[in-house]
């Protein structure tokens, strides 16, 4: 086994970090929160992602998103898909340079265990939320990260057995309350982190 997947499983124990490595996990979108989510998701033993955006690297994506200055313009699902292979060589990433619509989104993360939802717009969040919670796949959502300080406000609810959401649910990421780098990287965390228990809780079909 690969040093990093070694030393997890000492952690962690064989069975749990099986189900982890075999399970699928789709990322609706490669900003803060999805970029950040997926760098955990690899670095806690995942090597199977499905990452889909359709937007290209800025630089006013360095203060807070999971990419480096020399990827600047580059396609954020390739860009990322590099960082992540050089964290974990044997990680599997599918890659989709894609806007999520409903005519896409089965096609996209229907084959997936579970799905982390790191769009911008109020609409693709919908579109997200409303096909998987229907269908009882499970679901992690973001909701009011914007801004900086107290952070513990970033909380987690459970919206149903399979559905979560992080954030605030409040403090969306405007002019106003800018997105920042800790702030997002806290609540990407916490999506990783509830995608991990679930999984190692044998909850995926992986």
């Amino acid at each position: 086994m690969d040093t990093l997947g070694g030393s997890l499983v000492s952690r962690v124990g064989k069975d749990p970090m099986e189900r982890v490595s075999s399970a699928c996990i789709g990322i609706a979108g490669a900003g803060g929160l999805g970029s950040n989510c997926a760098m955990h998701l690899v670095r806690m033993g995942f090597r199977r992602l499905v990452i889909a955006d359709f937007d290209r690297v800025e630089p006013s994506n360095l203060n807070r998103q999971f990419f480096f200055a020399r990827q600047v313009g580059e396609s954020k699902v390739a860009a990322l898909k590099e960082n992540l292979v050089a964290i974990e060589p044997e990680v599997v990433v599918d890659t989709h340079c894609v806007q999520v619509t409903d005519e896409n989104i089965g096609g996209l993360f229907d084959g997936c265990d579970a799905v982390v939802e790191a769009f911008d717009r109020v609409e693709a969040k919908q579109l997200l939320v409303e096909r998987y919670l229907a269908r009882g796949t499970f679901l992690v959502a973001a909701s009011g990260i914007g801004g900086w300080g107290d952070a513990d406000r970033i909380v987690t609810r459970k919206i149903s057995p399979t559905c979560y959401v992080v954030g605030d649910g409040v403090t969306e990421a405007d002019d106003a309350a800018p997105p920042m780098s800790a702030v997002v990287s806290i609540a990407a965390a916490k999506q990783a982190d509830l995608v991990f228990g679930w999984v190692v809780n044998g909850g995926s079909k992986g």
